[in-house]
C-alpha cells in the first residue's frame, strides 16, 4: 500500500491497517486511489509503494515510481500520413520526372509510371508530400502501436455488424416463408407427424436466430472488483475442478499407464471395481464404443477405396468420403438382401417351414463372457487388434516368412531361406545349406591365401650423414682439416654478427668437404639445448 508519511500508530491501528491490506488483496475492499484518481494495485510491495521522506507526499501516490521529468528534445508524435503541402501548376527543375513532385525522385516514385512523365507534359503535377523529421524517445521507438488510428477499427466493426444484420434478415425471411407455407395448407387430412416436423423446424430456426445467446454455455464469467485481481474476463470451463484426475484413480505403480504428454490412459485403471459405480473405464472404452467405431470404419473404407484406385482422401475431402461410405453401405445392403433372396428362392427357407431343434438353439461354447445387470460386458471380451492401411503377412516368391524377419551382418532378409535379396525366390533348407557351404569355402580360401603370402623383408635403416647423404663406410675425418674448418666457421659467424667486416670481393665456394660439414654441425646452436647460453 502506498503511504503518504510514516507516523506513529498504535497496535490496534496497525492491526486494522494489516486487515485492510489483506481485504484489498482478496478483493473484498476497494483499492486505494492516488492523487490522479487511479487505483493502486494492492499487491505492490511496500518498498516500491512507499514514497521517500524528502518528497513530503501528503496523499498516497505512485508518482515517485514514474518518470515525471520529460525531455523536451523527444516527442511522441507521428508522421502525418497523406498530408500535402504544395501543388505546382507546371514542372519544376529537380522534381520527379514521373509525377512532378519535389519531395522525391523518379526512382522512389510510388505513382503508376506514366506513358509520358510530367517532365515532358507539365500536366497533372502531383502535390508535394509533407516530410517530417523528429526524434523519438525510448518508449516511442519501441511502441508498436505508435501512429495507429483507433478510428479505423470502426470499419471492421461495421463490416461484422452488416454481416450479422444480413444473416438475421435472411433467417427471418426463411422463418416467414415457412409460416406462410404452413398457413397456405388447407388440407385437413395431413398427418400429425408432419405438423410436428414443421414445428420442430421452426423451433430450430428460432434457435438459429438467437444462437448468439446460447453460445456461452461452456463459459464462466469471472468478475474481480480490484485492479490487483484483474478485470472481467471469460474463462473456458474445460474440466470441473472437483473431478479426480486419471492418474489418481489408482496409485498402484503396476496399474494402467498414464501418458503425461497426451494426458491419456488407455487401459482401465480399476478393472476389478464394480462397473455400475465406475465413471471412467479408460480411453479405449471410448474408442471401442459409440461413434468412434463408425469413424474407424469410415477411415478403413477410405484407405481401401484409395488402394483400389478411387480419388478419395479422408483429410482432404471428409464430406466426400462420408458420402461415398454411405452409398457403399446402401449398395452393400441391397446386394446382401438380393443375394439372400436369390438363395432363399433357390433353396427355400427352412426357418419358416420347420422349427430349429432345441439342442441347436441352446448350443454351448467354451468361451466365457460375464455380463452385469445392465447388459454390459464385465470380462471375456478381448480387444481386437486395429487394422492397418498397409499390407501385412503377404508372402511372395514362395517364401513362408515376410521380408525383414531375418537379420545378419547388418542386412535384412527372409527367415525361411536366410536370403538377403528382396526379390529372390525362396530356396528353403537347401538354400541355407548351400549358403553355409559357400561361406565356409570362402573363409578357407582366404585363410590359405593369407598363409601362402611371403612376409616382406624389413627395410634396412640407412644412417644419413650430417650433410644429408649416406655415410660411407670408409669415412675418415682429418683432424688438421677439421680444426681449420672450425676456425673458418668462427670467422663466418663473426662476419654475420657485424656486416661491416664483410669484404666487397667475396667469393663463394659451393663445394663442401666432410670436415667443413662436421664443423658446421659442431658449431650449430640448438635452441632446445639447455646449455646453449654457455657456448662460446
Amino acid at each position: 500500500m502506498a503511504t503518504a508519511s510514516v507516523a506513529f500508530k498504535s497496535r490496534e491501528d496497525h492491526r486494522k491497517q494489516l486487515e485492510l491490506e489483506e481485504a484489498r488483496k482478496a478483493g473484498l475492499a476497494p483499492a486505494e486511489v492516488d492523487e490522479d484518481g487511479k487505483e493502486i494495485n494492492p499487491h505492490i510491495p511496500q518498498y516500491m509503494s512507499s514514497a521517500p521522506w524528502y518528497l513530503n507526499a501528503e496523499r498516497p501516490s505512485l508518482k515517485h515510481q514514474r518518470k515525471w521529468k520529460s525531455d523536451p528534445n523527444y516527442t511522441k508524435s507521428w508522421y502525418d500520413r497523406g498530408a500535402k503541402i504544395f501543388q505546382a501548376d507546371k514542372y519544376r527543375k529537380g522534381a520527379c520526372e514521373n509525377c512532378g513532385a519535389m519531395t522525391h525522385d523518379a526512382k522512389s516514385c510510388m505513382e503508376r509510371p506514366r506513358k509520358k512523365g510530367a517532365k515532358w507534359t507539365s500536366m497533372h503535377i502531383a502535390p508535394d508530400e509533407k516530410i517530417e523529421t523528429f526524434e523519438l524517445d525510448y518508449d516511442g521507438k519501441r511502441d508498436r502501436w505508435n501512429g495507429y488510428d483507433a478510428s479505423t477499427y470502426a470499419r471492421v466493426i461495421e463490416r461484422y455488424e452488416a454481416r450479422d444484420e444480413a444473416r438475421r434478415k435472411y433467417l427471418k425471411e426463411q422463418q416467414l416463408e415457412k409460416l406462410e407455407e404452413k398457413n397456405s395448407k388447407n388440407n385437413g387430412e395431413e398427418d400429425v407427424s408432419d405438423e410436428e416436423d414443421d414445428d420442430d423446424a421452426l423451433k430450430v430456426d428460432e434457435a438459429k436466430v438467437d444462437e448468439s445467446k446460447q453460445m456461452d454455455f461452456a463459459k464462466v464469467e469471472k468478475r474481480v472488483r480490484t485492479t490487483g485481481g484483474g478485470s472481467t474476463g471469460t474463462v473456458r470451463n474445460l474440466r470441473i475442478r472437483e473431478d479426480t484426475a486419471k492418474y489418481l484413480l489408482n496409485l498402484d505403480v503396476d496399474s494402467a499407464y498414464y501418458d503425461p504428454k497426451t494426458r491419456s490412459m488407455r487401459e482401465d485403471p480399476l478393472p476389478d471395481a464394480d462397473p455400475n459405480e465406475k465413471f471412467y473405464e479408460g480411453d479405449n472404452q471410448y474408442r471401442m464404443s459409440g461413434q468412434a467405431l463408425e469413424f474407424k470404419q469410415l477411415n478403413i473404407h477410405a484407405w481401401e477405396a484409395f488402394d483400389k484406385g478411387q480419388d478419395i482422401h479422408m483429410q482432404a475431402a471428409p464430406s466426400q468420403a462420408e458420402l461415398l461410405f454411405r452409398n457403399y453401405k446402401v449398395i452393400k445392403g441391397k446386394l446382401k438382401s438380393k443375394t439372400k433372396d436369390s438363395i432363399m428362392e433357390k433353396y427355400g427357407n427352412a426357418a419358416t417351414e420347420e422349427e430349429i431343434p432345441r439342442e441347436l438353439l441352446l448350443g454351448q461354447s467354451e468361451r466365457e463372457v460375464e455380463y452385469d445387470r445392465a447388459g454390459r460386458v464385465i470380462k471375456g471380451m478381448e480387444t481386437s487388434l486395429p487394422k492397418s492401411k498397409y499390407e501385412e503377412d503377404v508372402f511372395i516368391n514362395n517364401h513362408t516368412s515376410v521380408w525383414g524377419s531375418w537379420w545378419t551382418d547388418h542386412q535384412w532378409g527372409y527367415k525361411c531361406c536366410k536370403q538377403t535379396i528382396r526379390n529372390s525366390y525362396c530356396t528353403g533348407a537347401a538354400g541355407i545349406e548351400a549358403s553355409e557351404a559357400a561361406t565356409d569355402l570362402m573363409k578357407a580360401n582366404i585363410a590359405r591365401k593369407a598363409s601362402s603370402e611371403d612376409v616382406p623383408a624389413p627395410a634396412e635403416e640407412k644412417k644419413l650423414a650430417t650433410w644429408g647423404t649416406e655415410v660411407p663406410e670408409d669415412l675418415v675425418l682429418d683432424e688438421k682439416l677439421l680444426s681449420e674448418a672450425l676456425k673458418k666457421e668462427d670467422e663466418r659467424r663473426r662476419e654475420e654478427r657485424d656486416e661491416r667486416k664483410r669484404k666487397y670481393n667475396v667469393r663463394w665456394n659451393d663445394e663442401v668437404t666432410p670436415e667443413e660439414m662436421e664443423a658446421y654441425r659442431m658449431k650449430k646452436i640448438h635452441h632446445d639445448d639447455p646449455m646453449k647460453d654457455f657456448l662460446d
